[in-house]
């Protein structure tokens, strides 16, 4: 900062400004607000100057997002928007396991399967969660940690840039759990990643890896994170080199098969996850973003968000709605499968049985839900 400029600065006081925001501390329990200094790409500390980072918190349960975890969600991002000395906004999650996984299936299988009037509630949070990313003042970017599934990818593509580690899975869970991907991915990856490719993601539920990710566009970069005896190597399970199968597809990206996977899984057994490049690439694109007009970065922002926020708000509570009273029924049974099941057992119902129960016109009853359920054997 020149001299003059400096002295300019001096003049204002600090307690002279207004405080917009609606509360006086923006980290709560299960998600973290931090402000980290900001950087220029050459690596010098910029005086004053932070980049905000919003933290879900809740790595036991694979950073899945609770109702006062939104809550805490929305008020962080609307600190981070109304702070003058914020450049950007890293969102992520704690650990390397996963940035989110959705929302918590405990919560939902233990209160709001089959109470849809509170659901609509705790729907009106999450929506006002993604609309916070998406009219956030400040560019957001996702730092993808690990997996980034359900309604983790959801809030993760409300986003304006990705950056992942290159061992996290992306993903829907809709129609396999009882629910439908409509708390964004249905308006945002038709815009983003074309609507054949929506499709696959949003009905067949299979995650896929983040090179897939960076392949079908909705990852900007992606970085090793798997170090075996001291070097960084690409994601073993999948395949990282760029050429075609025998029927001309691309398999870029594309998990391995066969003994390639055990292989896989070995190396990664013998190694450890380290975040260091990750978190060099997530620095460089904050530094690129500080060098910008704040003014004219905010209106790009507005502009080239279109898209999504259109698709969104046109949507948004339509899904609301049916969201909730889904909670009656396909929702109420998936979440406690999810929520009771196990490796052992498995934690999706018995898909079979349901559609033959209703394809003889079997009501939905307690005792449908029941037996869809699974089971250890006796």
């Amino acid at each position: 900062m020149s001299k003059s400029t400096a002295s300019i600065v001096e003049q204002i006081a600090p307690e002279s400004l207004v405080d917009h925001n609606l509360v006086p501390n923006a980290s709560t329990p299960g998600v973290l607000f931090e402000k980290r200094p900001a950087r220029t790409p050459d690596g010098k500390t910029a005086d004053g100057l932070y980049n905000a980072w919003i933290t879900l918190d809740n790595p036991e349960q694979y950073n899945s997002y609770t109702t006062e975890m939104c809550k805490s969600a929305i008020l962080a991002f609307r600190a981070a928007s109304n702070a003058r000395d914020v450049n950007a906004v890293v969102f992520t999650g704690s650990g390397d396991k996963a940035f989110c996984t959705g929302g918590n299936t405990k919560e939902y299988a233990e209160y709001y399967a089959g109470n849809p009037q509170e659901y609509r509630q705790y729907m009106r949070l999450f929506n006002d969660m993604v609309s916070a990313i998406l009219g956030c003042d400040k560019p957001v970017v996702c730092r993808v940690n690990g997996m980034r599934i359900g309604g983790g990818q959801e809030i993760g593509m409300a986003c304006d840039y990705t950056v992942a580690q290159d061992l996290a899975n992306f993903g829907q869970a809709g129609p396999k759990h009882g629910s439908a991907a409509i708390g964004g991915s249905t308006d945002f990856l038709p815009v983003m990643i074309g609507c054949e490719q929506a499709m696959v993601s949003g009905t067949l539920c299979e995650p896929f890896s983040a090179h897939k990710a960076y392949r079908l566009g909705i990852c900007h970069e992606i970085t090793p994170a798997l170090k075996v005896d001291g070097q960084f190597v690409p994601n073993p399970l999948v395949v990282t080199d760029r050429f075609l199968d025998e029927f001309g597809r691309v398999v870029h990206g594309e998990f391995k098969t066969g003994d390639e996977f055990k292989k896989g899984r070995e190396l990664i057994k013998q190694g450890e996850v380290d975040l260091s490049l990750l978190d060099q690439k997530v620095d460089e694109l904050c530094g690129k973003l500080l060098l910008t007009f704040p003014e004219c970065m905010t209106k790009s922002l507005e502009e080239l968000r279109k898209p999504k926020l259109n698709a969104w708000n046109r949507n948004k509570e339509g899904s609301r709605a049916w969201l909730a009273l889904n909670m009656m029924n396909e929702a109420r049974t998936g979440f406690r499968a999810f929520n009771e099941g196990n490796r052992e057992i498995g934690r999706e119902i018995d898909f079979v049985a349901l559609r033959q129960a209703l394809a003889k016109g079997t009501p939905w009853t307690p005792e449908l839900i029941e037996s869809l359920i699974p089971k250890a054997n006796t």
